[in-house]
């Protein structure tokens, strides 16, 4: 029987290689004794090595598209050996090949034959960001809602974008760049007022400004977004302001009015609720901002998930009274964009807590004859958005970050949740 080229081909001094012709243009498991010739037009691949190969296979693989060096075709020895370790092969220039030989256990894969190809200009380090601080704390005895976290963003792709208009970070590779998550700010107990605002959160060089402390018989506390008014009796007070320079990074907080009735802490697009005749007010309404999807940021546990939005920085709810502090009235409710609840009448008696890495405001707790307490504000989050020909590692030693990276079509998503002072650095 005669074998043709399109079968069956020989390389330098190799073995018989029989060729799959039809291009791969998705992840797939490698089958000993094959060449394979692999498409990333659309996206990355990896390649699963054999798991039960013998002393003598080899697999070829080609670069078809000439596009390894924008999306990496990934050659995975999963619990084998490769060139002596169980580390991936990356291949990372365009029209790169590998010819691989299974050696035995101890060094497994070798590559018997390697062509560079042409080396990919990196791409330009364009980052976009979201950076949310931490979410302002709140009190009890009827006080006003936290604000959320300030909110800086250069990622377009939202609903509205409300007035938070930046441009992308041109950045360069192997250089340090700092990232601090903000925490939000402590609860206040039903006496003290120990409540606090939020902590600034950082990237490089945008800063957003912890969401303002929540008034308890006082004003609310300026930040990114302001803090809520408190109320005393019948003596009213103001909403706190919100940090608009460099640019807008929240909307201000709510007044009280009447008697026990907290306004409600301001959202990343929204000015917190003034106290209405019936209630406490509501937080003001966060920021749709999908820099990372829907699915993502579920499985991440960031933001506020609303359909296929994402929402950041809502304000946290006033807080009502019942009868024995004069008059009965519910909390209001916390803005999306994880802020929390204030309580009143119907609702239970301590304010909820802003929602973890959404820099929502506090809900604040009821006034009454044993005073509920307020909650604490949510913690920031910063999440950069840039080519996916890059990678990020920290350079914080020891390490003090946690984050996580995700592929969205052409880009990578890093998402940091927790962390102060750390470094990064991008390489390609």
């Amino acid at each position: 029987m005669a074998f043709t080229k399109a079968t069956f081909d020989y390389l330098d001094s190799g073995g018989l290689i029989n060729w799959q012709l039809t291009a791969k243009t998705a992840t797939f498991d490698a089958v000993s004794g094959e060449g394979y010739l692999v498409d990333t037009s659309s996206a990355a691949i990896t390649v699963t090595l054999p798991t039960s190969p013998s002393a003598g296979d080899e697999i070829i693989i080609v670069d078809y598209a000439s596009n390894a060096g924008t999306n990496n075709i990934t050659l995975d020895p999963g619990t084998l050996n490769l060139r002596g370790a169980t580390d991936d092969l990356v291949l990372d220039n365009d029209n790169q090949t590998a010819r691989l030989l299974y050696s035995g256990a101890t060094k497994g894969w070798l590559v018997t034959t390697e062509a560079g190809g042409i080396a990919a200009a990196a791409p330009a380090l364009t980052v976009d960001y979201l950076v949310v601080a931490g979410g302002g704390g709140a009190g009890g005895s009827g006080g006003g809602g936290g604000g959320a976290g300030g909110l800086r963003t250069s990622y377009t792709n939202s609903s509205s974008l409300n007035g938070h208009t930046e441009s992308s970070l041109s950045l360069n590779a192997s250089t340090n760049y700092t990232v601090t998550v903000g925490a939000g700010g402590n609860a206040g107990i039903s006496g003290p007022y120990a409540q606090t605002s939020g902590l600034n959160s950082v990237f490089s060089t945008i800063t957003s400004t912890g969401g303002g402390v929540a008034g308890r018989r006082s004003d609310g506390g300026s930040g990114g977004s302001g803090g809520g008014a408190g109320v005393s009796g019948p003596n009213l007070y103001s909403g706190g302001s919100a940090v608009t320079t460099p640019v807008i990074q929240g909307y201000a907080g709510g007044d009280s009015s009447a008697i026990w009735k907290g306004g409600g802490g301001g959202g990343a697009s929204e000015v917190g609720q003034t106290a209405p005749a019936s209630s406490a007010g509501n937080g003001g309404t966060g920021l749709i901002v999908n820099i990372l999807n829907a699915t993502n940021a579920t499985t991440e546990s960031v933001g506020e998930v609303s359909g296929s939005d994402v929402y950041f920085a809502g304000g946290g709810g006033g807080g009502g009274s019942d009868s024995a502090a004069g008059g009965s009235y519910p909390g209001g409710s916390g803005g999306t964009g994880g802020g929390g609840d204030g309580k009143g009448i119907t609702s239970g008696s301590n304010g909820d807590d802003g929602d973890p890495n959404t820099g929502g405001g506090a809900g604040a707790g009821i006034a009454a004859t044993v005073d509920g307490s307020g909650g604490a504000g949510g913690s920031g989050v910063v999440i950069l958005r840039y080519p996916s020909g890059y990678t990020i590692s920290e350079t914080t030693s020891p390490t003090v970050l946690t984050f996580n990276t995700y592929i969205e079509g052409s880009d990578k998503v890093t998402v940091f949740t927790a962390g102060e002072n750390g470094t990064i650095q991008f390489s390609t």
